[in-house]
């Protein structure tokens, strides 16, 4: 079952390296502002669908996944 995720980053290169990543893999992957309420070190997001298991796609330029769920976020991964 698909679902929609946030993956939120360390840095802005980060960002764009993952997006090229799931891209590369032909995984629909969008950059976007992360919201306010998650905060971020360096703002940008990307949201993405995935049936799998998310810790497949995790590097070391990701700080956060969270799953979106009825418009509300929930925490999923955390490099913290």
């Amino acid at each position: 079952m698909m679902k929609e995720y946030l993956a939120i980053f360390f840095t802005h290169s980060g960002a764009i390296k993952f997006e090229r990543k799931l891209k590369s893999s032909n995984i629909n992957c969008e950059l976007m502002p992360v919201p306010r309420k998650l905060s971020s070190n360096c703002g940008i997001g990307a949201k993405f669908l995935y049936a799998g298991d998310i810790h497949e796609l995790m590097d070391e330029e990701v700080e956060k996944v969270y799953v979106i769920e009825r418009n509300k976020y929930r925490l999923v991964y955390s490099e913290e």
